[in-house]
């Protein structure tokens, strides 16, 4: 049996499951499963998908957001594959003589190495300055086939609706391309991740979210999202008359996405406390923690941005100028910890912050972990590395949404036993089932575990249940 995901990112449960205009969407959940996908920490892209093909927590991986330690240097480093550490889907397909397409899952650049066709993701710097497709005698057939590839957009200093354009351009373009690699090239085991859907929340959540502070009725960018998602759906259909009958189909999102309220200047307001020192002060403009006099000899803690802060500690005997006693680690961590949950605002009102310690959160820890990973503001503020803000908590961020919440799924197979809405899925959950439907074995570094381990799978191959499956997805469609 073959498998084939396609991945939504950033796919609201909400609003992938309730809008009645997405037909093919809703006939596949009709024909199967589906739910909401508890997801991991921290939230977002990276570590999401490679989450979920691992079947793996971000620190079992040493994955743990956009950019990482990887050495005990004060540098970060983004996530490239093979700092990653576990087998994936595709392992488990290329141990048994099959091969494979992963097409834009991030984290892909450099272009993993794998049995079939491994294309770049959004991190590839400049598609005409890198190789980001393996193998490489492939990128004449894709520029062929749809012109220059573009696997991320430029959004500074852009319109809305120029932004709005270049998504849909860009996503265009790689929906072409997913169908042309499903009906000429060889595989067994298929993923794909639309990253357009994250862009157009990011871009246009604030016109769409009656919440949200900066919301403004009557705009004309209202529909943006929505006609986003419908155009997903279209996209999806066309992939369902490329599909046979003994293919698992999932279509996934590693989380979910939500309003964006603040952001917080984390490095800041370590600077206030006096555990992050300067040798001299920054300038008037913002600037980033990579462009700052650091005193590394005085300081005791730096972080990092996105979605959560990742906090790193400057360890005697760990760090070269370690400022921190090794024997008050763990005393000094969770100092640190209590001060982040105590946070207030000028008029002594709460700031909500949780801070987690890595073994709280992963089963285990590989590469260099933050020390400290915390969620500001319930998950609705972003971590701010740069200093020079008028205040610790930023309102009118660019962004209108951040990562957070639950993903989603919906899961069909000829074989399946799952029918209607499944609760208590998880992200991690994901690629076991489709490796037990599929006949594969699980690997035991895999975390998850099957939805469908220990029931009874329908028949494979031609049959009733199997043609009428086929029947159902033509009728979806519109052609029966």
């Amino acid at each position: 049996m073959k498998i084939c995901i396609l991945g939504l990112d950033g796919a609201n449960p909400q609003l992938l499951f309730a809008d009645e205009r997405l037909a093919n969407i809703r006939r596949l959940m009709e024909l199967g499963s589906y739910g909401e996908l508890q997801g991991v920490m921290p939230p977002g892209a990276i570590p999401g998908w490679t989450c979920l093909a691992a079947s793996q927590d971000p620190g079992s991986l040493g994955l743990y957001g956009l950019r990482n330690r990887i050495d005990c240097s004060y540098s970060l480093a983004p996530a490239t594959p093979p700092t990653i550490h576990g087998p994936a889907i595709w392992d488990q397909v290329a141990a048994v003589g099959r091969k494979s397409i992963i097409f834009a899952v991030p984290p892909n650049f450099p272009p993993r190495p794998l049995a079939g066709i491994s294309i770049g993701c959004f991190l590839t710097p400049d598609p005409a300055a890198f190789e980001f497709i393996l193998p490489a005698s492939l990128k004449q057939e894709i520029q062929t086939l749809i012109g220059d590839y573009h696997p991320e957009i430029k959004t500074s200093n852009l319109t809305k609706d120029v932004l709005r354009d270049q998504i849909f351009q860009m996503s265009r373009k790689q929906w072409e391309l997913v169908r042309w690699l499903l009906r000429e090239k060889e595989w067994d085991f298929f993923h794909f991740v639309d990253i357009g859907l994250a862009r157009v929340q990011c871009e246009f959540w604030e016109f769409f979210d009656q919440q949200h502070p900066r919301y403004r009725s009557g705009t004309p960018y209202a529909q943006v999202i929505p006609d986003y998602y419908l155009w997903l759906d279209e996209q999806i259909g066309s992939v369902l008359e490329l599909l046979d009958d003994e293919t698992a189909l999932l279509l996934a999102s590693a989380g979910g996405m939500q309003r964006l309220d603040a952001g917080f200047a984390i490095n800041q307001w370590l600077m206030q406390e006096g555990l992050l020192v300067l040798n001299q002060a920054p300038g008037p403009n913002l600037t980033a923690l990579d462009h700052l006099d650091v005193n590394w000899a005085k300081t005791k803690v730096w972080s990092s941005d996105g979605p959560c802060a990742s906090l790193y500690f400057n360890v005697a005997g760990r760090e070269p100028q370690g400022a921190i006693p090794a024997g008050d680690y763990e005393s000094f961590r969770d100092q640190i910890k209590t001060r982040l949950e105590s946070l207030s605002d000028a008029s002594g009102q709460p700031l909500p912050a949780r801070a987690f310690k890595p073994a709280e959160l992963y089963r285990e820890t590989r590469n260099i972990a933050p020390d400290l990973i915390v969620q500001l503001g319930e998950g609705r503020w972003s971590s701010l590395e740069s200093v020079g803000h008028p205040r610790l908590l930023v309102q009118n961020m660019a962004e209108g949404c951040t990562p957070g919440g639950p993903g989603a799924f919906v899961l069909t197979a000829p074989n399946s036993p799952l029918r209607g809405m499944y609760e208590g899925a998880r992200l991690l959950d994901m690629a076991p089932t489709l490796l037990d439907l599929a006949g594969y074995k699980i690997p035991a570094s895999m975390q998850g575990r099957s939805l469908v381990a220990g029931m009874e799978k329908r028949g494979g191959g031609a049959g009733p249940d199997n043609d009428q499956i086929i029947m159902d997805r033509l009728a979806g469609l519109g052609y029966v």
